[in-house]
């Protein structure tokens, strides 16, 4: 797929609230790219639209997980930057989470072998300025149809 332009931040925010309702439990969204290239902020806007009352949206890089009650199911957001081998991801809960609740993982590479089939992963990355784009890759069939006329 051909990287999508962000110019800024109100565009990743509109990206963020029109994927939001087409998402669920058992849905892994792997955030990709460098820092500074948007992860946090099109996970915090993805949150914030889904929540029933909206809270504040703390980046996980200390804690590693956070977890909020979303419309009906339960939203993870992991900051895996931190984690030295992959086994770690495992102790956080992050494989019961891939089955039962809306994931989105920042640094998804630190999972290795645990890394979820099926997921949808969005590749941010810095453009001109301030911009960025992001590219979106799916396993399967199931993200087609949710992804059409997306933007």
């Amino acid at each position: 797929m051909t990287p999508l332009p962000l110019p800024d931040p109100d565009a990743t925010d509109r990206l963020a609230r029109a994927l939001a309702p087409r998402l669920g439990p058992g849905d892994v969204l792997l955030l990709e790219g460098p820092i500074g290239a948007g992860k946090t902020h099109f996970a915090r806007a993805l949150i914030q639209a889904l929540m029933p009352v909206p809270e504040e949206v703390p980046s996980p890089t200390f804690t590693l997980v956070q977890v909020y009650e979303g419309p009906g199911f339960p939203i993870w957001h992991a900051d895996l930057y931190r984690l030295s081998h992959p086994d770690e991801a495992e102790e956080l809960g992050l494989a019961e989470a891939f089955e039962t609740a809306l994931c989105l993982v920042e640094w998804p590479e630190r999972l290795g072998p645990y890394r979820p089939h099926g997921a949808l992963t969005l590749t941010f990355a810095q453009a001109s300025g301030s911009g960025r784009t992001v590219e979106m890759r799916t396993e399967g069939e199931s993200w087609a149809g949710r992804l059409e006329n997306l933007t």
